[in-house]
């Protein structure tokens, strides 16, 4: 397999690894464990990193592939994955400042954003697979472009 063919399920995979992440550590707090919930949000923020650096080097030696569905599907692909992107966008600022509350210990203001965060960033992780799917695993007679 070629490298840039093993960039996409590399990142669906890492989308995964992080909504699995993100429960535990929703899962660890819920439970009043936060020690785990900071060694998993951690852990997941790591993984954003190197997700980044795979996606940029993806986008960077590939470019964007092409949908190859039509009509209906193909609308729900881009709506999909317009709001996949502009929600990923928004975890850049969310993120830094989740953490940021965290380490300074202000967990009233932390608990308030991280919701919000949470949820994104559940969102993205689920929509990441979704949108790694359809480009690669739709069964629609053609190749992407």
């Amino acid at each position: 397999m070629e490298f840039l063919q093993i960039l996409p399920p590399t990142l669906a995979g890492l989308n995964l690894a992080s909504l699995t992440l993100l429960l535990a550590g929703f899962l660890a707090i819920r439970s009043g464990n936060r020690e785990r919930h900071r060694q998993l949000m951690l852990a997941n923020l790591g993984l954003a990193a190197g997700f980044l650096v795979i996606y940029l080097t993806q986008v960077a030696l590939a470019g964007h592939e092409r949908f190859p569905g039509e009509g209906g599907l193909r609308i729900f692909f881009v709506v999909l994955l317009t709001s996949h992107t502009i929600l990923a966008v928004s975890l850049v600022g969310l993120v830094p400042r989740t953490l940021y509350l965290a380490l300074k210990a202000r967990f009233a203001d932390h608990r308030r954003i991280a919701r919000i965060t949470f949820a994104i960033w559940l969102y993205v992780s689920v929509t990441g697979v979704v949108v790694y799917l359809m480009l690669h695993h739709l069964p629609l007679g053609t190749t992407p472009a």
